[in-house]
C-alpha cells in the first residue's frame, strides 16, 4: 500500500507524531531520524526502488513499476529511520539511507511480522520484552560509506534504547537465487554463528534451504568469511546469530538468513568495532 500525503503522520509511523524526537543525530554533514511526514516517506520507497528494482534484480509490481515506489502494507505501521546528508537537503531530496523498524505494536496491526512469511519466528514471538523486526535497508547507491552506516547504527541503538529492545531479527539477503553460490558463507554462518537452541528461529518446512552443505574443516573459514555480504558481517560483529536454513526469495531474486542480535551487546564499544570493520571491509 502507497501512503497517501494526506494521511496522517500517526497512521502513517504508527506511532504518535511525537516519535520522531526518539531518535534525532546530526554528525558533520549527516542526520539520522524518523521519517516526519509522508513526503519523507514516499522517498524513502522511491530510494528502496531505484536499489531493490533498478540497480539489483527485485521484481516489482505493475503499480511498484508504474509508480517507481517499493512499499508493501507494513510501510504504514512501521516507523521509517532515514539518514540524510544535508548537503542535499534537510528533507526527502536528502535521504541516503533507510531502515524499516517493526515493534510487537506495529505486528500486532498486520497479524504477523514481515519475516513469518519465510521463518518459523514463534521464539522471538516468545521472547521475553520488546522485540524489532528490522528490514528494507537500503542505501543509495552513491553514499555507500562507513558515515551512512554509522549513522544508521547511531539511529538503531537510540531507537532500541527508548524502546527498551531485547532482541533484534530480520532477513538479511545474499544476491542471486541460485544457494549453491553461497555454499561456502552459508557453511561458514551455520558452524560458526548458529543461534543457540532457545532462539534458534528455523526456516518454513516448504522454505527450507539446508546451510551446512560442506562440511567443518573443508573449508578456510578466512575465505568463507569474505564471502559473507557486509551488512551480514556488520550483525555478526554486533554478537549476531543465524537460524537455521535459508531461504529463496524469487521477488527480490536473493537467497535470505535469518540474523538474531541481543540487544544487551549494542554498546557504543562494539559499534566503534563494527565502524572499524566496515571500514576495512570497504575502504
Amino acid at each position: 500500500m502507497r501512503i497517501d500525503r494526506a494521511d496522517s503522520e500517526a497512521e502513517l509511523l504508527g506511532a504518535p507524531a511525537s516519535s520522531a524526537d526518539i531518535v534525532k543525530v546530526v554528525a558533520g554533514d549527516f542526520e539520522v531520524r524518523l521519517a516526519e511526514n509522508a513526503a519523507e516517506v514516499d522517498a524513502a520507497q522511491a530510494l528502496r526502488y531505484r536499489v531493490f528494482y533498478e540497480e539489483m534484480t527485485a521484481h516489482p509490481t505493475p503499480e511498484m513499476a508504474a509508480l517507481r515506489r517499493d512499499f508493501d502494507d507494513f510501510d504504514t505501521v512501521c516507523d521509517h529511520l532515514l539518514v540524510l546528508d544535508r548537503r542535499r537537503g534537510g528533507g526527502p531530496e536528502g535521504i541516503v539511507g533507510t531502515y524499516r523498524l517493526i515493534r510487537r505494536s506495529a505486528a500486532a496491526k498486520m497479524g504477523r511480522f514481515y519475516s513469518s512469511a519465510e521463518y518459523d519466528i514463534q521464539p522471538m514471538i516468545d521472547y521475553p520484552g520488546e522485540v524489532l523486526e528490522l528490514g528494507r535497508s537500503c542505501i543509495a547507491k552513491d553514499a555507500r560509506n562507513t558515515a551512512t552506516m554509522q549513522m544508521l547504527w547511531r539511529g538503531i541503538a537510540l531507537y532500541s534504547s527508548h524502546y527498551n529492545i531485547q532482541v533484534m531479527f530480520g532477513c538479511p539477503s545474499m544476491p542471486g537465487t541460485d544457494p549453491s553460490q553461497h555454499s561456502l558463507a552459508m557453511s561458514y554462518l551455520y558452524h560458526h554463528h548458529l543461534a543457540p537452541p532457545e532462539i534458534r528461529v528455523r526456516a518454513l518446512a516448504s522454505r527450507y534451504v539446508k546451510m551446512d552443505v560442506l562440511e567443518p574443516g573443508s573449508y578456510d573459514p578466512r575465505k568463507a568469511m569474505a564471502r559473507v555480504p557486509p551488512i551480514i558481517k556488520g550483525y555478526l560483529r554486533l554478537g549476531g546469530f543465524v537460524g537455521d536454513g535459508a531461504v529463496i526469495d524469487p521477488e527480490f531474486g536473493t537467497t535470505d538468513v535469518f540474523i538474531i542480535v541481543k540487544t544487551e551487546i549494542i554498546t557504543e564499544k562494539y559499534i566503534r568495532h563494527y565502524e572499524r570493520g566496515m571500514s576495512e571491509q570497504e575502504g
